[in-house]
């Protein structure tokens, strides 16, 4: 072969394939592996996920409540620290966004499907089994959306905002690649292109597909619970698969389509959407006890936040703890490189306290209020003895919102809304994690071939699949916590190696600012003499002109 045919060639595979292998395959053989062995056991698999579960949540818990208190408790931190001044991307950088297009997209990066499966189910089931009390009562209504609160309040943004964080400072500030790995340089050094940095980005990879398949499952689903509500078409696991397929079938078209013209587009459409959706519970539902729950729900998740964050289920041990909140912490964890990569790109130009205040702060209250309209509209229809979620919620918790939806008019538009919504979120969650798994399989790269993001658009819906095969609900909570263990280990590593990175840069800043002070200091000392000088000139010429 000729050399410039070598070269024709290498140009026309890049079109298809440019990764960095010792990341891409690793990660790949790893999933593909997984399919495979949960698709030859088969049914026995369901067995294994609940062990694997029990064992992970029981001796692992106390660690992930922990965890995710150490990574808010850090961020509040960097926030009101001296850390806080450092701006992404440099002193000159300007914020790409307006204040209200980035919250916009904070919030909708961060939870997605999820809220849409949980808001309605997750309080209805605190209020039939609470983590203590008696069931069904007035106590019970309470404390379910309290800790609903806990589960999709600060400490998810928190761990989101560690991540964003320390992707955005590396990136912008470091100029290093957008990967997982780039945020242990100032530990490991020159050592984050090496082996260690493949391995750190291998689990980042895993960690994320997984978290995506996670939410896949759960929004698959919620599509197939609620066309066999509107159309009595069979809710089974094949029929599940069969949405799947066909769902990630449709994201890859908008992965074809790109950034711009696939998951803009599809983002936009999902907040209208939402919005007209909240809009509608809000006018005719029970619009006063919405905010009277919304104001006193989050009077009480502020008062009881301590003991609420550090509660383990010690005195109980009843299985409560770990079916809920570590599985959520699990989560969290485990999306965290997809949310966080996507908040670094859109956060450029902002302080680290604008940043972490921002993406706290306000996509929280935020989905505090949608909880309340959705989940507190469920509430008091239950404890009025109007509807009977709660007995929907026990039976399919995937059928909660239609259930609440058909309680109030215009049931079968608001449904098919409910379908089209999960539908598009399904999708915008795919591409949109397929273009961030693709970015750490392919050194950083923004701009990688569409079969490749098509690859792993492909191997998310088949992982959340096989999971729904090998177990539900249990398996798909299973990957996440399987996943979010190890994750979460590496993300307190991160933290010491952010904080490390900000005392340099820190330092840096103000050696800076030290030698701009004494520069200006000088030139202001020169135009001084200067001014004297050409003072004293001017003085003596009048002189001369007065003695002529």
């Amino acid at each position: 072969m000729k050399p410039h045919d070598s070269e024709a060639h290498l140009k026309s595979n890049k079109r298809y394939f440019d990764v960095d292998g010792p990341v891409f395959w690793p990660a790949a053989v790893l999933i593909i592996l997984f399919i495979a062995v949960t698709l030859i056991i088969g049914k026995p698999m369901e067995k294994i996920f609940s062990s694997v579960q029990d064992n992970i949540s029981d001796f692992g818990g106390w660690f992930f409540v922990l965890s995710v208190n150490f990574f808010l408790f850090f961020v509040f931190f960097i926030a009101f620290s001296k850390f806080g001044k450092i701006r992404l991307g440099g002193d000159r950088a300007k914020p790409e966004f307006s204040l209200g297009a980035w919250f916009a997209m904070l919030f909708s990066a961060g939870m997605g499907i999820g809220i849409l499966f949980w808001s309605v189910g997750e309080p209805m089931n605190h209020f039939m089994s609470p983590p203590q009390g008696e069931a069904g009562t007035v106590e019970a209504a309470r404390l379910s959306m309290e800790t609903t609160f806990l589960h999709w309040g600060l400490h998810a943004w928190g761990i989101y905002a560690l991540v964003g964080m320390a992707l955005a400072f590396f990136t912008f500030n470091k100029k290093l690649p957008l990967t997982i790995s780039s945020v242990f340089y100032p530990l490991l050094g020159e050592k984050v292109h090496g082996p260690w940095g493949k391995v750190i980005n291998v689990l980042a990879v895993v960690a994320t597909l997984f978290g995506l398949a996670t939410s896949l499952g759960m929004g698959v689903q919620q599509v197939s619970a609620g066309l066999a509500h509107l159309f009595d078409l069979p809710d089974t696991v094949t029929s599940q698969v069969i949405l799947i397929t066909l769902i990630t079938f449709a994201a890859t078209g908008s992965v074809i389509a790109g950034l711009s013209g696939g998951v803009k587009r599809l983002s936009q459409l999902n907040m209208y959407l939402g919005a007209l959706f909240l809009l509608f519970m809000l006018l005719v539902g029970p619009s006063l006890f919405i905010f009277d729950s919304f104001v006193q729900n989050l009077g009480a998740y502020v008062q009881n936040f301590f003991e609420l964050s550090s509660w383990t289920e010690t005195y109980q041990q009843s299985d409560w703890q770990n079916g809920w909140t570590v599985f959520y912490w699990a989560w969290w964890i485990s999306w965290s490189p997809f949310v966080g990569m996507f908040i670094a790109r859109i956060s450029r130009g902002r302080t680290l306290k604008e940043f972490v205040l921002g993406v706290l702060i306000v996509p929280t209250l935020l989905t505090f209020f949608w909880l309340s309209t959705f989940g507190g509209s469920a509430m008091y229809l239950e404890i009025n003895a109007m509807a009977d979620i709660a007995g929907a919620v026990s039976e399919n918790v995937a059928t909660s919102l239609y259930v609440l939806l058909e309680q109030f008019p215009l049931s079968l538009i608001t449904s098919s809304v409910g379908v089209i919504l999960v539908t598009s979120f399904f999708v915008t969650s795919s591409d949109s994690g397929s273009l961030v798994v693709d970015s750490l399989t392919a050194g950083g790269k923004l701009d990688a071939p569409v079969p490749q993001r098509i690859f792993w658009a492909l191997t998310e819906g088949a992982v959340a699949a096989v999971l729904l095969i090998g177990g539900g609900l249990g398996a798909l909570q299973t990957a996440a916590i399987s996943t979010g263990l190890p994750f979460a280990i590496l993300l307190i590593i991160l933290a010491f190696s952010l904080l490390k990175g900000l005392r340099m840069e820190y330092s840096n800043m103000m050696e800076l600012k030290r030698e701009e002070e004494r520069k200006e200091y000088q030139d202001t000392i020169a135009n001084l003499i200067r001014k004297r000088e050409k003072a004293k000139s001017s003085g003596k010429s009048d002189e001369q002109k007065q003695n002529s």
